[in-house]
């Protein structure tokens, strides 16, 4: 193939793409928001079609019959992983039979940037992630189970109502007038109803599920984790989307990221904080925790502050070895063995 026809077989976008002979497989990239979705079709022959749809279940089934009046019945869909916007269409996707991918936005966002592209709108946007998937390949994603959606939500929603608490709480100590101070202790108590409501609905689903409720017994034999952090770790952590425990701990940003450079840059290592932010919130308090109660941490945490690390970086460590520890324990499904730990 000369230069020219090398050229010809390349993308006019900014994204350098597989010669079109040897694409076989239609793609389609998706941006989703809250209200709506863009659509990128990427053809065999290099080029785009593209539409915008309603982020509902309408919506969804809208897409499908647009796929199918355009001929691809079945392309590989690829979204970037946006918590709720995304993860209903995803579902809806893979139920229906198409091969999809969740990717971090920032993998995309960094894939962008090094082709040069400079535009941003939805429909650039849902373009780049069909060019990322169609040159990176990303590894086919499947929903948890519906019972861990279902403790996902609840989990969700008990972060929503602590979060209002903390609010209203927050106004009542700044000694609002009379007038108000009635109206805002009215539905603190209402708020602590309402948590303690959620919580047992957490309790009894966990208990409802075999499965939920045997690795929930598993992550309560690891000192610094109780029964709050435990479903939390259920429903936000799919420990079988990971063949390894640092791949997990990468998912939620635990992972140190350097900043050197030759002899002259030494900026200190800090969390990636890609990923999952609730997570790594949730595991916090039970890091401290765990740095006075586990065995293991303890003497982890004990050997950094040796070699000088800072009480920041102790904690992140210690919420890393958490993660590293629990995702052991529901591997082997085996209870917290600090030998083995």
């Amino acid at each position: 193939m000369g230069k020219g026809d090398r050229n010809k077989a390349m993308a006019s976008d900014g994204f350098s793409l597989i010669p079109l002979q040897v694409r076989m497989m239609r793609t389609l990239g998706i941006d989703v928001s809250k209200k709506r979705f863009h659509v990128a079709l990427l053809r065999e022959n290099g080029k785009f079609v593209t539409k915008a749809f309603d982020n509902t279940p309408a919506g969804f089934q809208a897409l499908e019959r647009w796929l199918h009046a355009k001929g691809a019945t079945h392309p590989n869909v690829c979204l970037e992983s946006t918590g709720t916007y995304s993860e209903a269409l995803a579902t809806h996707l893979f139920e229906a039979g198409y091969t999809v991918s969740m990717e971090n936005p920032a993998r995309i966002k960094h894939f962008a940037r090094s082709a040069g592209l400079r535009t941003k709108n939805d429909a650039v946007d849902a373009r780049a992630i069909a060019r990322y998937a169609e040159a990176m390949q990303p590894e086919p994603w499947a929903p948890a189970p519906r019972e861990v959606r279902e403790l996902k939500a609840l989990v969700r929603r008990l972060e929503a109502q602590l979060a209002m608490r903390t609010q209203e709480q927050g106004r009542l100590e700044a000694d609002p007038p009379p007038i108000v101070r009635e109206e805002v202790e009215t539905h603190i108590a209402y708020l602590d109803s309402a948590i303690e409501a959620t919580r047992k609905r957490i309790r009894d689903h966990i208990d409802n599920h075999p499965g939920l409720k045997q690795d929930h017994e598993l992550l309560k034999t690891i000192p610094g984790l109780g029964d709050t952090t435990a479903a939390h770790l259920l429903a936000e952590l799919d420990v079988r989307r990971y063949p390894s425990a640092r791949q997990a701990a990468a998912y939620l940003g635990l992972t140190p990221r350097q900043h050197q450079s030759g002899t002259s840059v030494h900026g200190p290592a800090h969390l990636a904080k890609e990923g999952n932010g609730r997570l790594r919130k949730a595991l916090y308090f039970p890091a401290l925790a765990a740095m006075r109660a586990n065995p293991v941490i303890v003497a982890f945490a004990k050997r950094l502050r040796d070699r000088g690390k800072r009480p920041m970086v102790v904690v992140a460590a210690a919420m890393r070895k958490l993660i590293h520890i629990a995702f052991g324990v529901l591997k082997s499904q085996r209870p917290f063995n600090p030998q083995a730990a």
